[in-house]
């Protein structure tokens, strides 16, 4: 069971971090409920260095000020594992993203590990400890939090600071140590957790289906929906569930009654924002040809560009197998047809994925190298 601090006044929230400001390296984990709410809502703020590991109580502490100071001090390393959503909690409460970050979970990537191992199995196949699974649905917004839930909580930035040096020390040993530097400087730009009511439309399930004039009415409704969800700190599909959106959107309804007969459209939501939703569609329904969005063509690859896909999915894996990385962590099928439709404004020709798999793709498809079957083994061919 892992020792710990509880920090729940400013004066021992001052005197820790001042202590934690000597360590050029810290491990950081958030603890948070956001079923309810559009906003997460912090419940806990677990953050350790090699010899001191504290536990912060954001319901009981009037402010998080120094916290504030020592995670964006640029001299200082912050270590994460699958850190985006702890990110962004800090994101929303600040305007502002630590920097420089270190996520385990992207560095174990290549090193051979599945894509998006959790933190439990890597802490098990690295460290060889087996972390207790018990209190991982504990309701950490309840008070006061249990001793086993506490230590429960601190084991995941104990083990954090102790998985960080093996993985660096295996990254160097392979020389990928610098491969990471674009992955966690976009994890820190702040552009990644900007929430643009006007760009919901692009998570509604189904949006492909709709034709230009149904899509700019969706983008209306959508927008509208999600100003109300963070106006109202409500999940956004407790204000309109996706199904009931797509519908208005395909029917398109200018009067009250036709509103109203949509199914799922709750009468309260008609009662109270009718106008506001119907307006939208009005804007949809007189917006000129030239000014509706346009939806991109479905990709259906004919039967040489399925064998083209086909082979470049076979490459992917032979490119994977010899860096001993995971190839879900360089491409997947759709990024490959996308890759094969024409796009070029793709992770995989970024960065070490360019170096690994996206550069030697590229020559296959332009036909500077080919793959050949030999003996059951995968051979690639220079075409000259």
């Amino acid at each position: 069971m892992s020792n710990y601090q509880y920090i729940e006044t400013i004066p021992q929230l001052e005197a820790a971090c001042e202590t934690l400001r000597l360590s050029p390296v810290l491990a950081l984990d958030t603890e948070f409920m956001r079923e309810k709410t559009y906003y997460a809502r912090l419940c806990l703020i677990q953050i350790a260095s090699e010899d001191q590991v504290y536990i912060l109580d954001p319901l009981r502490l009037e402010h998080l000020q120094p916290l504030f100071e020592l995670l964006y001090d640029p001299a200082i390393l912050i270590l994460l594992h699958a850190g985006r959503q702890d990110l962004e909690l800090f994101y929303d409460l600040t305007g502002r993203i630590p920097a420089p970050v270190f996520d385990t979970q992207i560095a174990a990537t290549l090193l051979g590990f599945a894509d998006q191992i959790g933190y439990g199995a890597l802490v098990e196949k690295v460290l060889g400890v087996q972390l207790d699974k018990s209190h991982a649905r504990t309701d950490w917004a309840q008070r006061p939090l249990s001793e086993k839930q506490l230590a429960y909580a601190a084991d995941d930035v104990v083990y954090l600071m102790q998985l960080y040096p093996e993985i660096d020390r295996r990254l160097k040993k392979l020389g990928r140590e610098a491969w990471l530097t674009e992955d966690f400087a976009a994890l820190s730009d702040p552009g990644l957790y900007q929430n643009d009511p006007a760009q919901s439309w692009q998570r509604v399930s189904g949006h492909g289906r709709l034709k230009p004039r149904q899509l700019a009415a969706l983008q209306g409704l959508a927008t509208w929906r999600e100003q109300r969800a963070q106006q109202l700190d409500k999940p956004r599909k407790w204000i309109l569930s996706d199904d009931v959106l797509l519908n208005l959107a395909q029917r398109l309804p200018d009067k009250p009654d036709k509103l109203a007969a949509i199914r799922g459209l709750p009468e309260s939501v008609v009662r109270d924002y009718g106008d506001q939703l119907l307006e939208a569609i009005r804007q949809a329904r007189t917006l000129p040809e030239s000014e509706l969005p346009q939806t991109r063509d479905r990709f259906i690859p004919d039967r040489d560009q399925e064998l083209l896909i086909d082979s470049l999915l076979l490459y992917l894996k032979y490119l994977a197998y010899n860096s001993q990385i995971s190839p879900a962590t360089l491409a997947n099928r759709k990024e490959i047809e996308r890759l094969v439709r024409g796009e070029r404004e793709l992770a995989l020709l970024k960065g070490w994925r360019e170096h690994i798999a996206g550069q030697p793709m590229l020559d296959m498809l332009e036909g500077k190298t080919f793959i050949q079957i030999h003996n059951g083994q995968l051979q690639i061919q220079n075409a000259n």
